[in-house]
């Protein structure tokens, strides 16, 4: 069974697993083409809605990676290591 694993939890569509980079480059080839003004509107919508979804994915990558930067802290050994993550939902 091959492909038993493809199913994923509670029915969960699976997160796009693309690089930043990897989806940076294709954002960048999609803005170049429709710049170009050689592409008819059917497919100018079509690289709109990739180019919108690329760029949801590089900013969500860029969040994580922000995420992970802010909490590095500073050991007495002067070593860099994450802080624990703490959840603060009920600031109200």
């Amino acid at each position: 069974m091959p492909n038993a694993s493809k199913s994923t939890p509670s029915g969960a569509p699976p997160k796009p697993t693309v690089p930043f980079e990897e989806a940076l480059q294709k954002l960048e080839s999609i803005v170049e083409g429709m710049e170009s003004g050689d592409l008819p509107l059917e497919s100018l919508l079509a690289k709109y809605e990739e180019g919108v979804k690329l760029a949801k994915i590089c900013q969500d990558k860029l969040a994580e990676a922000e995420l992970k930067i802010q909490q590095l802290e500073k050991t007495a050994a002067g070593e860099l290591k994450l802080k624990p993550l703490a959840v603060e939902l009920s600031e109200e």
